[in-house]
């Protein structure tokens, strides 16, 4: 897997403490031609699975702080990056919201909107991807071919919106395609080796998903190994031709 990458390629995540982004760092440790992974999430050091993984592969991995929807640390991230002279070949960011326990859910009705809830679910899945787009894509590597991924959702296709409801989240994804695809246009003038790709995970066995998998299929709610192994399957199959789209777990594109 990830023979379309060079060997020895640096690989960031971010969200990577748990659930997909820390299989996704677990998935790349162990791929042979990655050198270096930097897993990035708000507290690395409380991640037992980050932890574990430090132990078995010490000097390959690296825990590094970052809130996404802090401007000051994302700098902070890139400038580490200069200072280091690391250039990324693969980013993906994995954060995101749906729910917290603490009064924040998906909203049912147009009753359901709140402005401060809203603007938290837009600040963490799209604003801040937007900001990581912004620190990163002028450091990804030129040598090869580069991927600048993020996790949308399916529910964030307006033209596969049946059901409605869960305003915050699905208007919030929908920003964040139009994003991805609005710096894929750029980076053909600016980053033209860089790829940016929307993925949709499925739905999978994590505290996202859990309050709402009682009506989900069994062969349809995957493992978080299964998720990222599919992932990076995809992502090592995409071409110049493909930036800007949005993509499904199992390589299928999705209307916007």
């Amino acid at each position: 897997m990830l023979s379309s990458f060079p060997p020895n390629f640096t690989a960031l995540i971010q969200g990577s403490s748990r659930g997909i982004g820390l299989a996704l760092v677990e998935r790349l440790l162990n791929e042979p031609r990655v050198g270096r992974v930097l897993a990035c999430a708000r507290r690395p050091d409380g991640s037992a699975g980050l932890a574990r993984l430090a132990e078995t592969h010490a000097g390959r991995l690296q825990m590094v702080q970052l809130d996404i929807t802090d401007s000051g640390q994302l700098e902070a991230l890139a400038d580490g990056l200069r200072a280091e002279r690391l250039r990324p070949h693969l980013v993906i960011n994995v954060a995101g919201i749906l729910h917290d326990g603490q009064g924040l859910a998906p909203e049912k009705r147009l009753e359901d909107l709140d402005f401060e809830r809203m603007q938290r679910v837009f600040a963490v899945n799209a604003l801040g991807p937007a900001l990581l787009c912004r620190h990163l894509l002028p450091l990804m590597a030129t040598d090869g071919k580069a991927v600048l991924a993020a996790l949308s959702a399916r529910v964030g296709s307006i033209g596969d919106n049946r059901l409605g409801g869960w305003y915050a989240y699905r208007s919030s994804k929908a920003a964040l395609n139009q994003i991805l695809k609005t710096a894929s246009i750029e980076a053909r003038r600016r980053f033209k080796n860089v790829v940016l790709a929307a993925l949709h995970p499925g739905t999978t066995d994590t505290n996202l998903s859990r309050p709402f998998q009682a009506n989900v299929p069994d062969d349809k709610l995957f493992s978080t190994d299964f998720v990222a192994e599919r992932l990076l399957s995809v992502i090592d199959q995409l071409e110049l031709g493909d930036s800007g789209g949005f993509f499904a777990w199992d390589g299928q594109s999705i209307p916007w």
